[in-house]
Formats: structure tokens, C-alpha cells, sequence
């Protein structure tokens, strides 16, 4: 599963999160972060981890 970079950050601006905000609000790893955020392939748990710490649901973030 691959989060859809635009999407993504597009959510990040409407939370008003950067990177570093994100991997403290979903409480992961930077490198983690940094690959969804990259549009690395991902585990489904991961990506629901971020929606829920940036308030959307998660198919707002996906391809």
C-alpha cells in the first residue's frame, strides 16, 4: 500500500504539520515517516497510523 505523496502532504498542510510533527503525532520512527511521506510501498497498519494522527481517513491519503 502507497500513500499518494500530493495527498499527503496536502493533509500535512491542512493539519499544519511538517514532517517532524507527524512522526511525533503518529509516534513512529522519522525513517518511517519518511518513507510513506516518500511514497514507499508501506504496511496498511503504518498508513492508517498516519491518517489517524493527521485526523482524515485513510483513503484520503491513498492512491
Amino acid at each position: 500500500m502507497r500513500a499518494n505523496r500530493n495527498k499527503l502532504e496536502l493533509a500535512m498542510a491542512k493539519a499544519c504539520m511538517n514532517t517532524a510533527d507527524l512522526q511525533k503525532a503518529a509516534e513512529m520512527p522519522r525513517p518511517t515517516v519518511n518513507s510513506v511521506v516518500s511514497g514507499k510501498n508501506s504496511r496498511p497498519g503504518t498508513i492508517g497510523r498516519i491518517a489517524k494522527a493527521l485526523g482524515v481517513d485513510v483513503t484520503e491519503i491513498i492512491d
